[in-house]
């Protein structure tokens, strides 16, 4: 940062860093990614839910101490630049950008699938460009939007389970096999697309720098945050369950129908778009704060590291952003985007535990072993997911250590 670019401000307290959090998870997770992991894990979800948990866990663990210790904007980019090497910190940098990029491309869409299907990519573009407008007027605007979009979407969810949890018991057969052995590779391929679903708390982490107090807020927020979603994933995933007879689930918009009539399909619907909406926005922001310090850094253009004086916004950095989503918005489907960012995200968080792993004593926060097993289990599942959307993943990875290359022998 240099002392013509003013300092971001610290204008986020622990009750908006938990929404923060929750904003970014209780979204495309809730309304894509369980559709998705019941196809390939059937009632064995639920059991692929705790096992991402327990991943997300670790991996939460370590980034919360890492962003105790080194609380700027750009998570786990700049972790990698002070606790290993700048090309593992370039490479965790890039990678977030491409998964989150394709993240944020994938609320895109499905807010528009859950709008108004018969204009996916018009209304998704517009999307990108209307929340890319409200984070460009400030933090303190854009924390206001999502803690009203994330209580709205948190009590339709509440709803949902109230509503159709007496099935619990009439229906609990329907919740087995809650763990088949002759269907292990389909459990981790599904656990591996639910962890991606719970890495909405490193929101938390990549906007440190805009934390207030943020050695004690943003350990006790990442945990907070991630056992809320993982009891409303596990509430809203056997709800669904039991209501879908065995026939697979992927709108709870129809499920909410058949659960309470048709108002109750309509309020639903309403909290998804707006679940997928605060996705949107936190990804927005976080993306830009790792464009920022990018930009910082000379890895991004200069520009993208500069602070508006006036909204402390980073604006080049968050424009950059937008134009990166709306591409992807224009070549991706919403499967494919959520599977690409799956196998990044995991790769990702590989380099987060190495950071954690060299933490010194009198920095840790918690036992080593946490960031050990984050690690492990990181590396585990990424083969787990399809050969292609891996070797799409690694390809990207590739891209972006060529273009670092390239740019600094020039």
């Amino acid at each position: 940062m240099t002392s013509s670019s003013p300092p971001l401000l610290r204008v986020i307290g622990l009750p908006g860093s938990i929404l923060m959090g929750l904003g970014s998870i209780m979204g495309a997770g809730v309304f894509v990614s369980l559709g998705m992991g019941e196809q390939i894990a059937g009632p064995s979800l639920l059991l692929a839910l705790a096992l991402a948990a327990v991943v997300a866990t670790c991996n939460g663990l370590s980034s919360a101490q890492l962003a105790a210790n080194h609380p700027v904007s750009g998570g786990t980019y700049e972790y990698g630049h002070r606790w290993l090497t700048p090309s593992l910190g370039f490479t965790a940098g890039w990678m977030f950008l491409c998964a989150k990029s394709a993240s944020a491309a994938t609320a895109a869409l499905a807010f528009a699938m859950y709008l108004t299907p018969n204009y996916l990519l018009p209304v998704s573009l517009a999307t990108v460009v209307g929340l890319t407008l409200i984070t460009l007027t400030g933090m303190q605007q854009s924390k206001a939007v999502n803690a009203v979009i994330v209580s709205a979407v948190l009590l339709t969810l509440l709803a949902f389970v109230a509503v159709g949890s007496s099935a619990l018991k009439t229906n609990s057969e329907l919740l087995k096999p809650f763990f088949d052995s002759t269907r292990m590779s389909e459990l981790l391929e599904a656990t591996a697309l639910m962890f991606v679903a719970y890495t909405g708390y490193g929101r938390i982490a990549t906007l440190g720098e805009e934390v207030r107090e943020p050695r004690r807020t943003i350990p006790v927020a990442i945990i907070l945050t991630l056992g809320l979603a993982t009891l409303l994933h596990l509430g809203v995933s056997a709800v669904s369950l039991v209501h879908a007879d065995g026939q697979g689930f992927q709108s709870l918009s129809l499920l909410a129908e058949k659960m309470g009539g048709t108002s109750f399909g309509m309020a639903l619907t309403a909290g998804a778009a707006l679940a997928l909406l605060s996705v949107l926005l936190n990804l927005l922001l976080g993306l830009s704060r790792v464009a920022l310090a990018m930009g910082r850094r000379g890895d991004l253009p200069k520009a993208s590291g500069r602070i508006n004086e006036s909204t402390k916004v980073p604006e080049v950095a968050t424009v950059l952003i937008s134009v990166m989503v709306s591409g992807l918005v224009c070549v991706c489907d919403v499967k494919r985007t959520w599977s690409i960012s799956a196998v990044i995200d995991l790769i990702f968080y590989v380099i987060t535990n190495l950071c954690a792993i060299r933490l010194k004593p009198e920095e840790r926060l918690y036992p080593v072993w946490t960031a050990y097993l984050g690690l492990l289990t990181c590396l585990s599942l990424a083969f787990f997911v399809e050969w292609r959307v891996l070797l799409t993943g690694l390809s990207l990875i590739a891209l972006g250590l060529i273009w670092k290359a390239v740019a600094a022998r020039q």
